[in-house]
């Protein structure tokens, strides 16, 4: 048998032979946990797009939901959901109707409420969202007054697979967590988020307490310009990234893994017979406020 605990998570008594899940709601209002005495406040974000490529597509759909936190990062109250759709003056592609379920009838001469939106989004200590990278352009792009704000990643700023979960989609450790959900809706995937946040590890930490160590630690992007295509394999092993706007390996790094990296690269992309364009890497130091632009 199975128990579900109200905050979040989904404990087994009778062994691992079962697993349940639960639909997801979460109800607005307080959360029964935490210490409601002094919070601050952070907002889930998600945004539906005509595609992938920020300068070429547009928003479809902005979901929001506000959430305040107490100083151990336990969720002590979910305030209520907003999503607004918008008409991109195009066609929306088919497979992206199929992946969203949004058709060009849902979307026709709607708006995103911009005064709306860039006040939730200036009432947050952190933004969050799935995938941060993805969305914060998107947001920041449609409304240009939106950045210099904090954001934070719950799919790479958390370590999932350290803590037992496997996979990084949303849908994915939604469902480890014990709960499913309507996947690919805006609303129902801010709703996603605020549950993952509230999950707690085996040290009784919240998924929301990691996530808001790892997002205040500084750390480093790391660009490797000018190497070499006959490094691209030692790059992609050493878990770099390739930019194809900018036609580049990167990754980011932390503090403390600086040093170990500036060797590492020297030794491998940058040193005699490799053949780089360049005489080494470029370091830019990150923060909540520079991440994910």
């Amino acid at each position: 048998m199975a128990g579900h605990d109200e905050a979040g998570g989904l404990h087994a008594s009778g062994g691992e032979d079962v697993r349940v899940q639960y639909r997801l709601d979460l109800s607005e209002g307080p959360t029964g946990f935490g210490d409601s005495s002094s919070t601050l406040v952070g907002i889930a974000v998600d945004v539906e797009t005509t595609g992938t490529v920020v300068d070429t597509g547009a928003i479809i759909e902005l979901a929001m939901r506000r959430f305040r936190f107490d100083a151990d990062g336990v969720i002590t109250h979910i305030d209520r959901g907003y999503c607004w759709r918008e008409d991109p003056g195009v066609p929306i592609p088919p497979e992206v109707v199929r992946l969203t379920g949004l058709t060009d009838e849902d979307v026709r001469a709607r708006r995103i409420d911009d005064e709306a939106a860039l006040r939730l989004l200036r009432s947050a200590t952190v933004i969050v969202a799935h995938n941060a990278a993805f969305d914060r352009p998107w947001v920041e792009r449609r409304l240009e007054d939106a950045g210099d704000c904090d954001w934070a990643c719950s799919m790479t700023q958390i370590d999932w697979r350290g803590n037992g979960f496997d996979g990084l989609a949303l849908g994915h450790l939604l469902g480890q967590a014990g709960w499913f959900h309507q996947a690919h809706s805006g609303s129902a995937d801010v709703d996603a988020v605020i549950q993952l946040l509230r999950h707690t590890f085996s040290d009784d930490t919240t998924a929301l307490s990691r996530l808001l160590e790892r997002s205040a630690t500084p750390s480093w992007l790391v660009r490797a310009v000018g190497a070499s295509f006959d490094v691209k394999d030692l790059l992609r092993e050493r878990a770099y990234r390739w930019d194809p706007v900018r036609r580049l390996w990167w990754k980011e790094i932390s503090d403390v893994d600086r040093t170990g990296e500036e060797f590492w690269l020297a030794a491998n992309v940058y040193a005699s017979g490799r053949s780089a364009r360049s005489m080494g890497p470029d370091f830019e130091e990150m923060n909540a406020a520079r991440r994910f632009r």
